[in-house]
């Protein structure tokens, strides 16, 4: 029995000795790190803003009242209002703007009404109603092109007096970047070109054209 007794005090004593070695060779667990999505920012929403930027152009005069030419330019700002959805990668808007315009040029060089004193061409007011398509591909960046419709007032004042003064809806196309500062902010830099067409009036009658390239700044807030 007191032989018994010290074999197994043996046998346990050297499986105590061998079992760090035998939890050394067993494989180690492995841990890896969770994995995150990237959080990219949603588009989708109505949103309102403001705007400012310059604008310039040319206006043609021509007709029995005389031949010129004027670069019209200044400032140019106001607020619009807009809606996206956005689907994947891709952002589909809408937007309506409004903007006071400071544009004007003259030109004395020209003939008939636009000789000596000169003729003026000026944009009193412009505005547009357009699609937007986007690409969010970027998270908070969102590139994209733009074109509808473009209005605006257009007031010719000929040398010989007699101004006349119309709105006109013509057309407009462009492309911008938009840039998420916040979770319901946006600032955005945006170019467009918008042809206005034709205003005629006067006596001896006059046709004025008017086209002009703008580039303006905007902050939005989404709702």
């Amino acid at each position: 029995m007191k032989r018994l007794s010290i074999a197994m005090s043996v046998g346990l004593f050297v499986a105590t000795m061998a079992a760090p070695s035998f939890a050394a060779d067993l494989p180690r667990p492995s841990y890896k790190a969770p994995v995150y999505a990237p959080s990219y920012y949603n588009w989708t929403g109505f949103y309102a803003g403001i705007n400012a930027g310059y604008g310039f152009g040319k206006s043609d005069w021509s007709g029995a009242g005389g031949t010129g030419s004027t670069k019209p330019k200044g400032f140019i700002g106001g607020v619009q209002l807009g809606y996206n959805l956005q689907t994947g990668m891709w952002v589909w808007g809408l937007e309506a703007d409004f903007d006071y315009s400071g544009m004007k040029g003259s030109d004395s060089s020209g003939t008939g009404v636009c000789a000596g004193a000169g003729c003026e061409t000026k944009l009193k007011y412009f505005g547009t109603g357009r699609g937007r398509i986007g690409y969010a591909g970027w998270d908070r960046w969102l590139p994209y092109i733009t074109g509808g419709a473009a209005y605006g007032n257009i007031k010719a004042t000929p040398a010989t007096g007699g101004d006349f003064s119309k709105g006109k809806l013509g057309w407009t196309v462009g492309g911008g970047v938009e840039y998420a500062i916040f979770a319901n902010w946006t600032t955005k830099l945006e170019y467009l070109y918008a042809d206005l067409g034709t205003v005629s009036g006067g006596t001896p009658g006059n046709d004025v054209t008017f086209k002009s390239h703008l580039v303006r700044a905007g902050l939005n807030y989404r709702f």
